[in-house]
């Protein structure tokens, strides 16, 4: 009982892991369609897109690193 905290922190790291993979996956998404629609703003769509997604994936890992800080000064 006194190891839940890992229990808890695996979980989280796996909740972690998904909501970025969707969130990143759906933006890739929404960026093929347009540029499929729009092949001559591809450029445009590109850097429209690319702030978001560095900005999910650094609050990704920004919250794997404290779930990990958590574990590690229990």
């Amino acid at each position: 009982m006194e190891n839940l905290h890992f229990f808890g922190a695996a979980l989280g790291l796996g909740m972690i892991v998904i909501g970025a993979a969707l969130g990143i996956g759906r933006f890739a998404s929404a960026a093929a369609e347009g540029i499929a629609r729009q092949p001559s703003a591809a450029a445009q769509i590109t850097a429209a897109v690319n702030l978001p997604l560095f900005l999910l994936e650094g609050v990704a890992i920004l919250a794997e690193v404290f779930v990990l800080l958590i574990v590690l000064l229990k």
